[in-house]
């Protein structure tokens, strides 16, 4: 089977049924055309390729009542004979199986287990990259052995707070991708599964018969092998290839490059105000002062506190005068409040995830009782975008963009700070942990509809502008729609320090 590697350059893929191998060939950097390919990467070497698949929970045993049972040792069906499970199903009382619990959190796991394997080695490699979001080295250490890690990298979006540093743990964003390259090639592997994921790796060292190799073993919880090898054989080719699958970065608008004031919290307008004049004053240039939560109205998104800021739109638009923008942050989570018009509309439409039990979900951040927008959902990421829009958005202007934190979900009473597993989207038809990881990835998408339709609005011939968004959460692909950051580190030089790696294997990573 030939397939497409660069321009004219063609790589193969050979496949062995039994055992079933799949071994992918490219040329190497530099070679001629028809010069020979080798082999960048084998999936299922190693034969880890295991699945399992949904199943309905069986009945637990019933007590058989003495006549059934003389009526089955004779041969007879017996009124009380059970029907035998299926030859894989695990027992209902089978220990995590059908159920866990984490401190006092229980995951229900309706459909059972559900986890999906498979492995991947990248022979003629001795150096890996890439499964952000972690703070880590860039060439990504062995997770089996002495010197590197004792566990796997994980891939689970979640609120960490003065995260740990060398650390495979995982952090705010995860994108999929490891990529491999060697002096006269480069290979890569994208599985676009967003459910909590485990990826161990380790490094054969090259011996007389046998060139160095990346040993990769893929884990997730649930959803299916979309998974998309990537040839090279340059890392200028993998760039491109990788790009072709999840999208170029959105061009940001000049102002994103330059020198952004952020910080917990300024208090009022006055404070804004006086930020902004020592400034001026000191002849010290900034193009972006940001609010934090405490600008809304008891952390109500989409409002402003009166008595703090009454008159925001003239502030932005006197910030603006000068060429300064202003950023306010708006979350995921909606506070719990009938009074509160987003909230109202949310739960008149039925437009939250709900839990297993199928009754709207309430966990607990900033403002307290809240619920969260289900942005699986077409419908609600057009609700959302209609709520940036200046008709809806009181307060707002042209000179406003938006900041999406705590978008993993956090959620402050949940198992390990975020959603429970077992909540429901689309209507109960898709579980929370089959998309957990594309939860903020797609806020982010209904953030950018709402800015690009707030400047598609209006007069014919104003000049249109291009939307600034950051968000905290992210995924492959979350480059076409928002900027991000890497969290809440401790300010610490050890912390800059890890921020360099951290960049680089976003950067590597397309975001």
């Amino acid at each position: 089977v030939a397939l497409g590697a660069e321009g004219a350059l063609g790589g193969e893929v050979h496949i062995d049924f039994a055992p079933l191998r799949l071994h992918f060939f490219a040329p190497t950097a530099g070679a001629p055309v028809g010069a020979p390919l080798v082999e960048v990467a084998t999936m299922n070497a190693r034969g880890l390729l295991e699945y399992e698949h949904y199943r309905t929970k069986p009945e637990p045993p019933t007590a058989v009542a003495p006549a059934t049972v003389e009526a089955a040792v004779d041969g007879e069906e017996g009124e009380g004979a059970a029907a035998e499970p299926a030859a894989d199903a695990p027992a209902p009382d089978a220990k995590g199986l059908w159920e866990e619990e984490f401190q006092s959190h229980k995951d229900t796991k309706p459909r059972g287990p559900a986890s999906i394997g498979f492995d991947v080695s990248l022979p003629g490699f001795a150096h890996a990259y890439g499964l952000p979001e972690h703070a880590a080295a860039l060439n990504l250490k062995d997770t089996r052995g002495e010197g590197g890690y004792a566990e796997p990298y994980r891939l689970f979006n979640l609120d960490v707070f003065e995260y740990d540093l060398d650390s495979p743990f995982s952090l705010y964003g995860s994108v999929p991708l490891l990529l491999a390259h060697a002096r006269d090639r480069a290979a890569g592997l994208l599985w676009l599964n967003s459910a909590e994921m485990y990826v161990d790796v380790a490094r054969s060292p090259a011996a007389a018969d046998a060139p160095a190799e990346v040993l990769t073993h893929w884990m997730a919880e649930s959803g299916v092998l979309d998974a998309f090898v990537l040839l090279g054989p340059t890392p200028r080719a993998l760039a491109a290839q990788h790009t072709r699958l999840t999208g170029t970065p959105a061009l940001p608008p000049l102002f994103a490059t330059a020198y952004h004031q952020c910080r917990w919290n300024y208090n009022d307008d006055a404070d804004v105000r006086a930020v902004d004049s020592a400034f001026e004053a000191h002849d010290f240039p900034y193009d972006v002062i940001w609010l934090d939560i405490e600008h809304t109205d008891g952390k109500r998104y989409f409002t402003w506190d009166e008595r703090k800021f009454p008159a925001p739109a003239q502030l932005q638009r006197d910030l603006g005068a000068r060429g300064h923008k202003t950023v306010v942050i708006i979350d995921p989570h909606i506070k719990r409040d009938d009074a509160y018009a987003v909230h109202a509309e949310a739960t008149r439409r039925g437009l939250y995830v709900r839990t297993h039990a199928n009754e709207t979900f309430d966990g607990w951040c900033w403002p307290g009782s809240s619920s969260y927008l289900d942005f699986l959902e077409a419908e609600v990421r057009s609700f959302w975008a209609s709520r940036l829009q200046l008709d809806s958005y009181a307060g707002s202007t042209r000179q406003l963009h938006v900041w999406n934190d705590m978008n993993e979900p956090s959620v402050f009473n949940g198992p390990e700070v975020t959603m429970q597993k077992d909540c429901l989207h689309a209507h109960g038809t898709v579980e929370h942990r089959d998309v957990h990881n594309l939860y903020g990835h797609l806020q982010a998408m209904a953030t950018r509809e709402g800015l690009l339709a707030r400047e598609a609005d209006g007069p014919a011939g104003r000049e249109r502008k291009r939307p600034f968004i950051l968000t905290r959460a992210f995924f492959a692909g979350t480059q076409r729609l928002a900027a991000v950051w890497t969290g809440d580190n401790m300010a610490k030089w050890e912390h800059l320090g890890a921020a360099t790696p951290m960049l680089l294997t976003l950067g590597l990573a397309g975001i």
